[in-house]
């Protein structure tokens, strides 16, 4: 009997097989193990669902190894198949294999006939309906920041105000990071703070992004030390007269007050009832344009162009 779902890349929020495996474990009440893991060796019928070209090389060559050494004691589910040689060892060392689709079936068949044909369900982690709400909090980050204490007194001032709200996560990604799981974890935290008035929407274009700053109650962005001059995310929200909820310290933008164009979590007692949030996002929105939008940075710097 099957006593594990064996996989390669463990983080459901990146990689769609380890979202199936995530499932799959659920439904059969079995524990996710990476095929890396010292921990495979306390089973003793592991499912290896995978697709092998997202292995590296070194990792193939340790799969083909353990397979090798672990003929029939472990069952395949194939999302894929290239016909390398590594590939070929290890459907013949499986117990049993299971194709995801017929396509594979059929070309897999001639050399294991006992092949058993399936299928992948649909895989939302997440089928949430959006909820209409008086408040809707946007909230624009770069994973790994999410500073959950803040997010706990913001919670606190939504909850304060006896109005319904949504919080709604995006994230953005530098090059070459990714979901790791301090991520997840974080998230993990937000959605234990607002349970199911927290939807995650993933990485969006700029595009999704100005709609949804456009829609948003507030932008709320927190920061390791302050808000400063530089940080486009909360540009943006005030360019379009989102009303932002952030954190300021000494070296936080000239001109930016608390609850003159801005909301200081770290000294905010209440949040404003509707008209003074419009007020809020209206004065934001003046002083995005007037200094801190794209003419008065050109006109500082044209001086210093050689024509």
């Amino acid at each position: 009997m099957i006593d594990c779902i064996a996989g390669y890349h463990l983080n459901p929020w990146t990689c769609g097989i380890a979202k199936f495996n995530a499932i799959l474990s659920r439904h059969l009440e079995l524990p996710v193990v990476g095929i890396r893991a010292v921990e495979l060796g306390a089973y003793t019928r592991p499912l290896l669902s995978i697709k092998m070209e997202e292995f590296s090389n070194d990792d193939a060559a340790d799969l083909d190894m353990w397979s090798q050494a672990h003929r029939g004691g472990f069952e395949l589910f194939l999302h894929a198949f290239h016909h390398t040689e590594i590939e070929q060892r290890l459907l013949a060392a499986a117990g049993r294999v299971y194709c995801g689709n017929a396509e594979l079936f059929r070309d897999l068949s001639p050399a294991r006939p006992d092949l058993v044909e399936l299928f992948c369900p649909g895989t939302l982690l997440g089928p949430q309906r959006f909820q209409e709400s008086e408040i809707k909090v946007f909230t624009f980050g770069m994973a790994h920041k999410i500073r959950v204490p803040l997010y706990r007194r913001l919670r606190d001032l939504l909850e304060a105000t006896g109005r319904s709200y949504s919080v709604y996560v995006s994230t953005a990604l530098h090059e070459n990071t990714g979901f790791d799981d301090s991520f997840v974890v974080r998230f993990e935290e937000l959605q234990g703070l607002f349970g199911g008035r927290v939807y995650f929407m993933g990485y969006l274009s700029d595009t999704a992004v100005y709609n949804q700053l456009v829609d948003a109650t507030f932008l709320a962005a927190f920061f390791e030390r302050g808000l400063r001059a530089n940080n486009t995310t909360v540009n943006a929200a005030m360019e379009c007269g989102c009303t932002v909820i952030t954190n300021l310290d000494d070296h936080s933008p000239a001109g930016i007050v608390h609850m003159k164009n801005i909301i200081d979590i770290n000294r905010v007692e209440r949040l404003p009832e509707a008209e003074e949030t419009a007020r809020i996002g209206s004065e934001a929105r003046a002083i995005a344009r007037d200094r801190y939008g794209w003419e008065q940075l050109v006109a500082q710097l044209r001086p210093t162009v050689r024509i």
